[in-house]
C-alpha cells in the first residue's frame, strides 16, 4: 500500500540563531524528500533566523500572528497577558498543523517546546521533543513526559534527571549532526588573516571563544583564563578572540567581558569579533579553542573545531567528556578555574609537535565519530517508529 512522505514540522522562534538551530537545519537540509517532507515554521520573520534561511535557500512558512510563550517573562502581569495571547495561539497552531497535514512536530528549544507541545497533541500529531539543554530542565522533566511522543537528547549528560512519567522505550541519545569541512583550510593563512584584522604582530598566538554570550557558556571565565596565562607568561604574544552574538534576553556579557579585560589590565589582549558566517576560517585560524562552559549539553563549536584540527581545552563538565578523551584528542580541565587552562595552553602554544599531535588526533576522531548521515538515519528511524511505519529489522538502540 502506498504511503505518502512523512510531513514533519520544524517550528522556530526566529529572533536568534545558535548551535541548536544550525543542528536542526542541517537535519532539515539532509532529508531524502521522497520519504520526509520538512516544513519549517518561523515566528518573528525578518530577523536573524529567517536571514540565515534565506542565505541558505531553505524554504519556510512565516507566522507573524502566533505568540511564543516566554516562561521566563518578567512579572505576573506580563506572564498573564502572554498566557491570554497563547490561548488564542493554540487554535491557530492547530489549524496550521492541519492545513499542512503535519504528521510529526519536531521541536528544538525551550520556548518552542512549551508553545507547540499542547497544540500538537490537540491536532492529533506526534511530538518529537529534541532536548538540547540541561538534565534538570523543568519542561523536559514535567511537560515532555506527558505530551511528547518521543524524546531525543544530544548527549547522555542531557537526559532528563527526574521525569514525572517513565520515558523508557521512548527516549534516545543522538549526537548532533555535523557537516564535514568541504575543504582543508590553510590554518596559518587563516591565523594571519585574523592577526592582521585585529592589528597585532604576526607572531601573536590566538585562543578563541565561540558561542552566544550566555552565563552557561562562561565568556568571563575565558577572559580570566587568558589573563591567567598572561600572568604566568608575561612576554608571550597572545590574544583572546570572542566570536558570537550577545544574548538577546540576558545580561550583556560581551560588554562585561571587555570591562573585565580592562580591570585585569589586558585590554590589548581581548577582542570582540562578532558573529561570523562562515565560521570555519575563524575556527581554523585560532590556535586553541577554550570551552569554559558549565552544563554544556553537547557543544557544536567543540566538534567543529576538532574537525578543523584545532586543539580544544574544555571543562570536564556537561557533555564535554563525551566528545574529548583527555590528553588524547584534547584536554579536560577543572570547571570554574581559569588557572586550570594555563598548563595545557602552555603545552600547546610552546610545543609545536604536541599541538600538531593533539590537533590531528582530534580531527581524525571527530570526522570518524560525527557526521550528517548517522544522525539523519537515526531521526528517520524514530519518525517511522512513532508512526508505526518502521520496517522489521530496522530498530534503533535506545538509551533509557
Amino acid at each position: 500500500m502506498f504511503q505518502r512522505e512523512i510531513a514533519v514540522g520544524f517550528p522556530f522562534s526566529g529572533d536568534s540563531i545558535g548551535g541548536s538551530h544550525i543542528s536542526a537545519l542541517n537535519l532539515v537540509s539532509s532529508f531524502d524528500r521522497k520519504s520526509i517532507k520538512p516544513v519549517v515554521f518561523v515566528h518573528h520573520p525578518d530577523q536573524a533566523l529567517s536571514r540565515y534561511l534565506d542565505e541558505n535557500k531553505i524554504d519556510y512558512v512565516a507566522i507573524e500572528d502566533i505568540e511564543v510563550l516566554n516562561p521566563h517573562g518578567a512579572g505576573f502581569g506580563k506572564r498573564f497577558i502572554s498566557a491570554l495571547r497563547y490561548s488564542i495561539s493554540i487554535l491557530k497552531i492547530v489549524k496550521l498543523l492541519r492545513r499542512h497535514r503535519i504528521d510529526i512536530v519536531h521541536t528544538n528549544d525551550g520556548a518552542i517546546h512549551a508553545t507547540w507541545a499542547l497544540p500538537t497533541w490537540l491536532a492529533g500529531a506526534k511530538l518529537l521533543w529534541h532536548h538540547r539543554g540541561v538534565p534538570t530542565g523543568k519542561a523536559v522533566n514535567i511537560l515532555a513526559p506527558f505530551l511528547a511522543t518521543y524524546v531525543v537528547t544530544v548527549s547522555s549528560f542531557s537526559q532528563p534527571a527526574k521525569p514525572l512519567l517513565p520515558l523508557k522505550g521512548r527516549m534516545s541519545v543522538l549526537h548532533s549532526p555535523f557537516k564535514h569541512p568541504e575543504r582543508t583550510l590553510d590554518r596559518e593563512e587563516c591565523r594571519l588573516a585574523l592577526v592582521r584584522e585585529i592589528g597585532l604582530p604576526e607572531e601573536t598566538r590566538l585562543v578563541g571563544y565561540f558561542g552566544t554570550f550566555t552565563e552557561r557558556k562562561k565568556p568571563l571565565r575565558f577572559v580570566e583564563a587568558v589573563h591567567a596565562f598572561h600572568r604566568n607568561n608575561p612576554d608571550f604574544p597572545i590574544a583572546g578572540l570572542l566570536f558570537g552574538a550577545p544574548d538577546q534576553t540576558g545580561s550583556r556579557l560581551d560588554l562585561e567581558a571587555i570591562e573585565l579585560a580592562r580591570t585585569l589590565g589586558i585590554t590589548d589582549k581581548i577582542r570582540l569579533m562578532g558573529f561570523r558566517q562562515p565560521v570555519a576560517p575563524c575556527m581554523a585560524g585560532v590556535d586553541i579553542l577554550l570551552v569554559p562552559a558549565l552544563d554544556e549539553p553537547f557543544g557544536r563549536t567543540l566538534i567543529e573545531a576538532m574537525m578543523h584540527g584545532t586543539p580544544v581545552i574544555a571543562t570536564n563538565h556537561g557533555g564535554n567528556p563525551e566528545a574529548i578523551e583527555n590528553e588524547v584528542t584534547g584536554f579536560l580541565v577543572e570547571p570554574e578555574s581559569p588557572q586550570a587552562f594555563v598548563a595545557p595552553m602552555e603545552l600547546l602554544l610552546k610545543d609545536q609537535s604536541e599541538w600538531q599531535r593533539i590537533g590531528e588526533r582530534a580531527r581524525v576522531s571527530a570526522l570518524a565519530a560525527y557526521g550528517i548521515k548517522p544522525h539523519v538515519d537515526g531521526i528517520v528511524s524514530i519518525y517511522q517508529r512513532i508512526l508505526g511505519r518502521e520496517a522489521p529489522g530496522n530498530e534503533q538502540d535506545c538509551v533509557d
